[in-house]
């Protein structure tokens, strides 16, 4: 919003649509936690729409409204973490109107409507390099209306594929040019291509299957009755000659939508997000195909309620048991409820400090995974390196991430630090190089001061001490937040003895 662009003050691996989708946000409703919400609100709704309408045009009004009930409710659920925007929303709200375009697409013949089709699944990947799964899914479906019609060598068919397939690239291909004349291109390769395929090939199978495992074993009491509504339905679904191939049209996009989540095999809850569609249309065409199957002239409208009132009975189940979350706990208690092992809270107190203290040209580093600080503050940072995740990573270029941040760290020379305390700030792994830490201890104990100290008390109540007090405190037990000021020229030439207590390098 401000004319930069990515990837020149802030490192990350997502490409770069999901950024466009906040500012567009922000640009509306304001550069604020209400203006993220509320963007998270308009996405996911316009979203719920396009599954109802999907629904419908695939199973009828009752599927479509089944449909978008289920994602309503699983959507916001907090076991894909759902009421946090996350870059998976914004996937999924381009690549449902891609499908219903797709669709279309392939009922009238019309090659203006597949363009628009791919587009959308091109905007789709460009929110997150997992968006691909849904283009995939777009072209095999085009494959498989050539193959029903026996049109594989016809010049239409060659000409649908084309008009897809531009209107798929085109997005990625204007980013990279973009990109490019602008002057970071090979910083956004290296970060979304480079990076990322190190951080998507370091987990092994054995890995992924125990996280998927430790997932669904998570949220069996929450899932039961969905997944029973799905082993019920499904196979009615394949049973019934006139619904098949729309059946097989609902199971293939929720693969496809499942090969996004477990891409990189972390099966991280708000990457189901991405399956969330396809599941959900499973659950509308399950509810019909047990409505059929329960057909009988002498009881029919009662038998046919049956699969309505388990479905009903099912979604209620899952929003009483997140009903502390959704309706008794405020929004600071419900964060500490969900993020319990995060200083999110932590760093409203962090910013405020740092706004009411400097200027608004003023930067400042963090050193730890917590960006939000800067969001808060309002203020820009010193270094690329918004999250330290990666530095701790068993990847080849850890270390010399970590070299860079500090160069850009000194180079800056930012008015302030803020070092994060918090083992879920840097996620170390076993052999996670510490460089970084020990040349934090030496960097700040030299040119600057500690200034601030918060922590959450033992009622899980914020507590700061500030000034002077902070400087002189003993290092606090267990996760805390450290702000350090820069010191004055001539403090630092003087070599004064007011350093704060040198850091310990252990991260809980």
């Amino acid at each position: 919003m401000q004319g930069i662009p990515p990837y020149e003050l802030a490192y990350n691996m997502k490409l770069p649509g999901t950024y466009y989708a906040y500012a567009l946000g922000m640009a509306v409703f304001g550069q604020t936690i209400k203006g993220v919400h509320l963007t998270l609100i308009v996405a996911n709704s316009l979203t719920i729409i396009m599954m109802f309408l999907l629904g419908r045009k695939l199973f009828g009004i009752a599927a479509g409204l089944v449909a978008c009930a289920s994602y309503a409710v699983m959507s916001v659920s907090p076991a894909v973490a759902g009421l946090a925007a996350h870059a998976t929303h914004f996937v999924v709200l381009f690549a449902m109107p891609a499908t219903l375009l797709l669709l279309k697409g392939c009922e009238t013949n019309r090659r203006g409507v597949l363009f628009f089709s791919g587009l959308l699944y091109g905007l789709a990947f460009l929110m997150k390099q997992q968006g691909v799964f849904f283009g995939f899914f777009g072209g095999i479906f085009l494959i498989w209306q050539v193959a029903r019609n026996k049109s594989a060598f016809s010049a239409e068919f060659g000409g649908s594929i084309f008009v897809f397939g531009l209107g798929m690239v085109l997005p990625f291909g204007l980013t990279c040019l973009g990109l490019a004349l602008a002057g970071f291109f090979p910083e956004f390769w290296f970060w979304t291509f480079t990076y990322a395929r190190s951080y998507v090939t370091s987990i092994t199978w054995s890995e992924g299957i125990h996280y998927l495992h430790d997932f669904l074993r998570d949220q069996f009491d929450l899932s039961l009755g969905f997944w029973m509504i799905t082993a019920v339905g499904l196979p009615l679904a394949f049973f019934d000659r006139g619904s098949r191939n729309r059946a097989v049209f609902a199971t293939v996009f929720c693969l496809c939508s499942f090969l996004g989540t477990a891409t990189g095999l972390y099966f991280r809850p708000h990457y189901f997000i991405l399956m969330l569609p396809g599941f959900a249309l499973i659950q509308g065409m399950a509810v019909i195909a047990m409505q059929q199957v329960l057909r009988f002239r002498a009881l029919e409208n009662v038998l046919k309620s049956l699969p309505v009132i388990l479905f009903i009975t099912v979604l209620a189940w899952v929003v009483f048991y997140h009903s502390l979350i959704f309706f008794r706990l405020s929004p600071i208690e419900a964060c500490q409820n969900l993020y319990p092992w995060n200083p999110f809270v932590e760093s409203l107190a962090v910013a405020r400090y740092i706004r009411e203290h400097s200027t608004e040209k003023a930067r400042i580093a963090v050193i730890g995974s917590e960006p939000q600080i800067y969001f808060y503050a309002q203020r820009r940072s010193a270094t690329g390196y918004i999250y330290t995740y990666a530095l701790m990573e068993r990847q080849p270029n850890a270390l010399k991430m970590q070299h860079e941040m500090m160069r850009e760290i000194e180079a800056a020379r930012p008015e302030y630090l803020v070092f994060v305390i918090y083992g879920f700030s840097w996620l170390f792994q076993p052999g996670s190089d510490h460089t970084i830490l020990h040349w934090f201890d030496g960097y700040s104990g030299r040119f600057y001061k500690q200034v601030g100290i918060v922590q959450l008390n033992s009622a899980g109540k914020v507590e700061g001490i500030w000034g002077d007090a902070a400087n002189s405190s003993p290092k606090p037990a267990g996760q805390y937040i450290a702000v350090y000021k820069r010191k004055s020229d001539l403090e630092i030439n003087r070599g004064e003895s007011d350093q704060p207590e040198k850091t310990d390098t252990t991260v809980p």
